[in-house]
This record gives C-alpha cells, structure tokens and sequence, in this order.
C-alpha cells in the first residue's frame, strides 16, 4: 500500500516555473514508477510525465517534453515536477500516482489504468 500526498499548487502567473511535490508513505518506495497526470475542467485526466522505480528513465508525452521535468528522490520518498514558462493552459489539478507494474518500450505509463494508488491532487492555476 502506498500513500500519496501532493503539495505545491497555487495561482502563478503565466511564464512563471513552479515545483511540485509529491510525497509517499508506506513500503517499497524505490519499487514503484511514478507518474504525474493533470486534469483540467471539463476535459479528462492526461498524463504529463513518469519517472521508474530506479528514477533512470523518465516518460514525457510531446506536449510537454522540454518544460516539465520529472524526478525523484529516494531518501524523501518524493517525487517532484518541474514545469517552467507556464501558460494558461496548464491549469488543472494535478495529480501523483504509482505503480508497481513494469513497462518496457513505448508507450509505457501514460494510461491511467496503468497505476494502482492516486493522490487526492494539487491545484495549479495560471493566469495570464
């Protein structure tokens, strides 16, 4: 069982960078992937960015790759996400999960099904 708590939102401007933190409780930290998806209202819950248990490989979709930056940091049992120049469009709610399932190849992790435990989400909003 894993215990996940975001934290960082907030109302930025658009341009601005911003850190988002997710921390995890309970076992097998460093045995989960991890994955950032966002949900903005009205529109479905996209994913925005994975990193895998050894934190070795990260997973981004085109849409995001260059300003969004994954990583995570295995004594704090976090993960975090950087996203830089902000734009209006990123606001949304977004959210921490794990995983436990290995994926090798394409493809992998972007699927919410993908993912066995959710956070309860952080707000991020941007003004412009």
């Amino acid at each position: 069982q894993v215990q996940l708590v975001e934290s960082g939102g907030g109302l930025v401007q658009a341009g601005d960078s911003l850190r988002l933190s997710c921390a995890a409780s309970g076992r097998s930290f460093s045995s989960y992937t991890l994955g950032w998806f966002r949900q903005a209202p009205g529109k479905e819950r996209e994913f925005v960015a994975a990193i895998s248990a050894s934190g070795g490989s990260t997973y981004y979709p085109e849409s995001v790759e260059g300003r969004f930056i994954i990583s995570r940091d295995h004594a704090k049992k976090s993960i975090y996400l950087e996203i830089d120049s902000l734009k209006p469009d990123d606001t949304a709610v977004y959210y921490c999960a794990a995983t436990s399932y290995y994926c090798a190849g394409s493809g992998c992790y972007d699927e919410m099904d993908e993912y066995e435990y959710w956070g309860q989400g952080t707000q991020v909003t941007v003004s412009s």
